[in-house]
């Protein structure tokens, strides 16, 4: 079993690992590409674990928001496989890319379906599918609105700023969207689907949110958090499952090697990981590696997860 420390152990473990957070040289450099994202301050480091038997412990800036970025694929995938169930995979793949989480590479040589739905061609057929299963009643975001619900914080928002950067600077984007049209793997209108990518992309959350978010995937699919998520445990196990094998890009395999946990990363400089049974980690600094992950976001639940020997193998 899991080690589940006491509130003061983990407290204390948690502003250790801030503390020297906080004195490291080597922080990354931010996603300039978006320029909102390169706006925020380099020295900032936040940290959140939130148990599923008691209140969240936080750490540094775990309480200030960001823009979650690619983090929001966990949260539509949940809301299409809410939708749709197993026929989504018809139009995703569930393996690891290799290649960055922009290219077309892979995409023109396997005719427009991507390799998993955590790549940026993998979440815009996502956002597809959430539009074209979307209530016409519907004036809030699906994955906005889930956020809100799973973290019991209805003041979660979009920061318009960085939604107005990524539509002014998604042009890659639209051209894996219209080369996916013209295979048949986007049914709905180019703008609206990319639009509502860049929406959910843009959702402002904290460590402290989002560690409480995504609790839900260390429930085994069983309480009320899953209940809010709509998911079963067998869903539970193959959410976690593709966050082990892609939720960090084309490192996901060294992540996976180096924490032993599931993640989920985005370009804003969060990571998220599950320790099944026992909850969720969230961190945040938003210097990130060649790759796309938070340099010091990776150290911290690195370091963590070994202090409390959390592993899932």
């Amino acid at each position: 079993m899991p080690h589940r420390p006491d509130p003061a152990e983990l407290q204390t473990v948690l502003d250790d690992i801030a503390t020297r957070m906080a004195g490291e040289a080597e922080r990354g450099e931010v996603a300039s590409y978006i320029p909102e994202l390169a706006r925020v301050p380099l020295n900032r480091f936040g940290m959140a674990v939130a148990p599923l038997d008691g209140p969240p412990i936080i750490a540094g800036d775990a309480e200030v928001p960001f823009s979650i970025q690619s983090i929001s694929k966990v949260f539509a995938l949940v809301a299409a496989l809410g939708h749709v169930g197993a026929s989504l995979w018809r139009r995703v793949g569930r393996e690891p890319s290799g290649d960055p989480f922009n290219s077309i590479v892979q995409l023109e040589a396997e005719r427009g379906k991507p390799r998993n739905p955590f790549i940026n061609p993998g979440a815009i057929v996502v956002s597809d599918v959430i539009l074209e299963n979307q209530p016409d009643e519907t004036t809030q975001h699906p994955v906005l609105d889930l956020c809100q619900r799973l973290a019991d914080a209805p003041d979660i928002a979009v920061d318009e700023d960085v939604f107005a950067s990524e539509v002014a600077t998604g042009d890659r984007n639209r051209a894996l969207a219209y080369f996916m049209l013209a295979e048949g793997n986007i049914r709905g209108d180019v703008t609206e689907v990319t639009e509502s990518y860049f929406r959910q992309c843009s959702i402002e959350m904290s460590c402290l949110q989002l560690a409480t978010a995504t609790r839900f995937l260390a429930t085994e699919g069983e309480g009320p958090d899953a209940e809010i998520a709509g998911v079963t445990p067998e869903r539970v196990r193959r959410l976690n499952a593709l966050m082990m094998t892609c939720g960090c890009y084309d490192a996901s395999g060294e992540v996976a090697f180096r924490i032993g946990l599931p993640c989920k990363s985005g370009v804003g400089g969060g990571l998220v990981a599950i320790v099944p049974g026992v909850g969720a980690i969230a961190a945040w600094s938003p210097g990130l590696d060649k790759k796309g992950n938070s340099v010091l976001a990776i150290k911290a639940i690195e370091e963590l997860a070994h202090r409390l020997n959390w592993s899932v193998f």
